[in-house]
């Protein structure tokens, strides 16, 4: 029995597999603050009590199986990291990594860098406020000492691993995601340089890092010395549990959106707008990462006061195109394939008529937008002509009926569902019965589900509004170049 734990943004999640498929999956929900105008921050202690929580819903669950789990094994957020001490401490609040505060030192790296394209023929990865590395030259220079007590950087995968054995490491997929790395698996100095000899070693994704000790075991309701594997990156499991390839990218829905392609041979030069990170098995993976997908539908109900799931359900009453209302999902900047730190999110169309069902389709459709934008970037497309043959599903999104609807008929091309729906603990579960030598496969623990087709009209219908959504998308990008927001304006 294989004990998976899914680190997620909003929820951390623990499902119990066994040689025919999930068994149990519970979930625990994490609380994000926002101190200030992009900043984004979690508790890191609460990642620890959130594993408990869940692993004792899914003991609740299925308690026979529970009693016989054989491994423990991770998948994760990535480039979410806290300051720790050498006794395990946190030092201060985990910085997410939507958390957009190193702007500044964004722009001043890529300067001493030589540019972004340097940059990128380095790592993979795009430096922009969101990066590993602008956040820990933003901690240099506002909160030193942060840093000067801190023994190690971990990320939030990697803080619950240390608690668990005692082990002070990461994996290859977190570390490639970090862009502190370059290609061979070297610390870049210049992007490192606030964390140098402060960073974890780095192993293979279905390394076993230790065992589980007995004061954590106890916490969790597990058998001390049960054997621990580090897993890998959110959407490295999820390309493995989805059963993606370079015909069937992986397209997730969850707090945001990613498009994923397993590639053999890293691309040189790099896509533009895509990243590219390591693969959790072998290969590489080429990336198109959204700013926001399900955080976007969850912004809107907070102003509606509506559940996210209400407002998927009645998006569905909103015909496609949504009456007229386009969105563009940035809402703390625009992630791939814009790369733009200075966008924002917007409407555009309303009016008096329109409604709740409206908005809501209207954000569905512009996350399925951006992917689309994403597809042709990361399969080598061009415009309006994706070269995938269909998409593999992964993420929350894989439940939402109409998510899968709007984007295969904006992609116009079938998607395919698993079982389980849990693409990223199907990974991690692989990866686990990979280092234990189990033989598991994908067919086995999660096979296809259901292929959906997409409705040949409204593929068409969504074909004709693409030159109008492009130059919605343009005009906002434009409108929002120079226009950040800087406090209220103290002369009024």
């Amino acid at each position: 029995m294989i004990l998976t734990i899914d680190f997620g943004t909003t929820v951390t999640k623990v499902g119990l597999w066994g040689d025919e498929g999930l068994v149990a999956l519970s979930r625990s929900e994490l609380v994000t603050s926002h101190p200030q105008v992009g900043w984004a921050e979690q508790d890191p202690l609460r990642w620890w009590t959130s594993v408990v929580i869940a692993c004792a819903e899914s003991r609740a669950q299925a308690p026979d199986a529970f009693g016989r789990v054989d491994v423990v094994v991770c998948s994760g957020a990535r480039q979410t990291f806290v300051p720790v001490t050498a006794s395990g401490d946190p030092v201060g609040k985990g910085i997410l990594w939507s958390d957009r505060r190193g702007l500044a030192e964004a722009a001043i790296l890529t300067k001493a860098l030589g540019g972004e394209d340097i940059n990128r023929a380095r790592t993979g990865i795009p430096l922009d406020a969101g990066a590993v590395a602008a956040k820990l030259a933003w901690l240099a220079t506002h909160e030193p000492d942060r840093l000067r007590a801190c023994d190690v950087i971990l990320f939030a995968r990697d803080f619950v691993l240390r608690r668990m054995t005692d082990e002070v490491v990461t994996d290859v997929t977190f570390a490639s995601r970090s862009g502190l790395y370059d290609f061979d698996g070297n610390a870049v100095r210049e992007l490192a340089a606030p964390a140098l000899g402060k960073l974890p070693s780095v192993v293979a994704s279905d390394t076993v890092i230790g065992q589980l000790k007995p004061v954590p075991g106890a916490e969790l309701g597990l058998r001390p010395g049960i054997p621990v594997v580090i897993g890998a990156g959110d959407r490295q499991c999820e390309v493995l549990g989805s059963g993606a390839s370079e015909d069937c990218p992986m397209v997730s829905w969850g707090t945001t959106a990613n498009v994923s392609v397993p590639v053999h041979e890293r691309p040189v030069p790099s896509p533009a707008g895509a990243v590219v990170t390591r693969g959790a098995e072998q290969g590489w993976l080429l990336e198109g990462g959204l700013s926001a997908a399900g955080s976007f539908l969850a912004w809107l109900g907070r102003l509606l006061d509506r559940s996210p799931d209400e407002l998927a359900t009645r998006a569905a009453s909103s015909p496609p195109g949504a009456r007229g209302v386009t969105a563009v999902p940035w809402l703390d900047g625009a992630r791939a394939p814009w790369w733009r730190d200075d966008a924002r999110a917007g409407f555009v169309g309303l009016g008096a008529a329109h409604g709740t069902d409206d908005l809501a389709r209207a954000v569905i459709e512009s996350v399925a937008w951006d992917v689309l934008r994403c597809m042709e970037v990361v399969t080598a497309g061009r415009l309006g002509g994706s070269t995938a043959q269909g998409v593999t599903l992964g993420g929350a999104g894989t439940g939402l009926p109409l998510w899968v609807d709007v984007l295969t008929s904006i992609l116009g091309i079938p998607a395919v569902r698993h079982r389980s729906g849990e693409a990223a603990s199907a990974g991690a579960a692989l990866l686990a019965g990979r280092a234990l030598g189990l033989g598991l496969t994908l067919d086995q623990i999660d096979p296809v589900e259901a292929v959906i087709t997409p409705d040949a009209p409204t593929v068409e219908l969504y074909r004709r509004m693409r030159p109008q959504v492009e130059h919605v998308a343009t005009a906002v990008l434009a409108a929002t170049e120079t226009t950040a927001w800087a406090g209220p304006d103290p002369a009024r």
